[in-house]
């Protein structure tokens, strides 16, 4: 999901691809990205610009670099940074003061040593080595999971990052159990010829950097704003009252949607106005039991023990009122006193006023009219099988058409039966 064209620079070091200085909206050039609201904003007199820059790597793989050579740089620019070992090429996405916010954000010391720095400004000779080495990688993923499958590991190559410089491949591999990858490593190095590192990675990781389109249409949030992983339970599902169907309620991962937690929140502040789910309401026709909820209406569904089949529906307010009265050891009638009738409202069907047809008319087969038309005729035959066919002589003339344009009197044909012969 990353913009090839990008990796391809002019020469002074900018990207030609997304004509935008490594700022389009082509996925990971503008994956996880935040705008730079003081670009146009000149610091005040006496105060040093913030040191440190914001690059973004493959498939949106973000690092703080600190800038101690006091170069220029601006969102956009490809820069050679620091790497263990050599050097690795990158783009700078962000600079200034909301870089110190960002290293806030995400827990990063601003004096902590284990901040690289920035070496230079990316040559045209480094872009050519970076272009080569991100052309290796597809290629060099096949064969990697040809290998992991002839050794029979449970894993999967999930992707493949080279380094900038070409020097170093990071494998970033997927599996539920810990594997045995010593063996796999040394096949690893004798056939790619290059330095090789092992990083295992979350199912939810591994969709953030492939990245992809989620049930709703839109892209995954993981890839495109999301950027910590909280635990999703299926009891999120059982508050919002959502079937635990497996193949709805899981993502492109594999596990639990993420925005499942999104509306968690509101539906536990309304499920506080209402009674507990468990609670029996005792009324002199025997107990009842809730058996659905309304959050957005205020709603409840009773049912009695011994018939299941017929619902009552209560407000909230008169379920808090049945239970008070069974607090007081006391008994209600029943719950048709309590029920409400609710009003089904007649469906809107949309008009087509223009005319058009269905999209849906070529879902169902079109019947054959020849075949009614045989059927009819074989049932005529069938009724008369005994008619004589007598050729009438007037077939094909116009009636008027006669001595003097008078109109020829038609006699009656007479159709009899043959009889049978003495």
């Amino acid at each position: 999901m990353a913009c090839t064209n990008c990796s391809t620079g002019t020469k002074d070091g900018t990207p030609r691809g997304c004509k935008n200085n490594g700022t389009c909206g082509t996925d990971s050039c503008n994956k996880l990205t935040v705008f730079d609201w003081l670009g146009n904003m000149t610091l005040p007199n006496g105060e040093a610009a913030f040191d440190c820059v914001e690059v973004r790597f493959k498939n949106g793989r973000k690092e703080f670099y600190r800038n101690t050579e006091k170069i220029t740089l601006s969102i956009g620019d490809v820069i050679a940074t620091e790497a263990s070992p050599g050097h690795d090429v990158g783009i700078v996405t962000l600079t200034g003061e909301l870089v110190r916010v960002q290293m806030k954000k995400k827990g990063v010391s601003l004096n902590s040593p284990e901040i690289l720095k920035v070496y230079r400004k990316a040559s045209q000779k480094d872009i050519d080595i970076w272009s080569d080495a991100r052309d290796k990688e597809e290629p060099m993923k096949v064969k990697a999971r040809e290998i992991a499958i002839h050794l029979k590991l449970e894993m999967k190559i999930s992707d493949i990052e080279f380094q900038g410089d070409g020097s170093k491949a990071t494998f970033y591999y997927t599996a539920n159990d810990r594997v045995d990858f010593r063996q796999l490593i040394k096949e690893y190095a004798q056939v790619f010829k290059t330095r090789i590192e092992m990083k295992q990675v979350g199912f939810r990781q591994e969709a953030s950097r492939l990245g992809g389109i989620g049930s709703c249409g839109r892209e995954l949030c993981c890839s495109t704003w999301l950027t910590d992983f909280r635990s999703v339970n299926t009891s999120a599902a059982r508050y919002q009252q959502l079937s635990l169907n497996p193949q709805k309620l899981a993502g492109q991962c594999g596990k639990l949607k993420c925005c499942l937690n999104y509306e968690l929140d509101t539906y536990l502040d309304a499920l506080k106005d209402f009674p507990d789910f468990e609670t029996k309401l005792h009324t002199e026709n025997g107990d009842a039991i809730c058996q659905k909820q309304d959050i957005f209406k205020g709603l409840m569904w009773f049912a009695y023990t011994n018939n299941f089949a017929n619902w009552h529906v209560l407000n909230i307010e008169q379920v808090k009122e049945i239970i008070a009265i069974n607090k007081d050891k006391k008994k209600v009638s029943s719950l048709e006193d309590f029920a409400i009738e609710i009003v089904i409202e007649p469906e809107a069907n949309f008009n087509n006023a223009m005319g058009q047809e269905s999209l849906t008319r070529f879902d169902q087969p079109k019947k054959s009219k020849n075949k009614n038309r045989n059927r009819n005729k074989s049932k005529e035959k069938v009724s008369n099988p005994n008619q004589a066919a007598t050729p009438n002589p007037n077939q094909g003339k116009n009636p008027n058409q006669g001595n003097g344009n008078k109109p020829q009197n038609k006699r009656p044909v007479i159709i009899k039966k043959n009889e049978d012969k003495k």
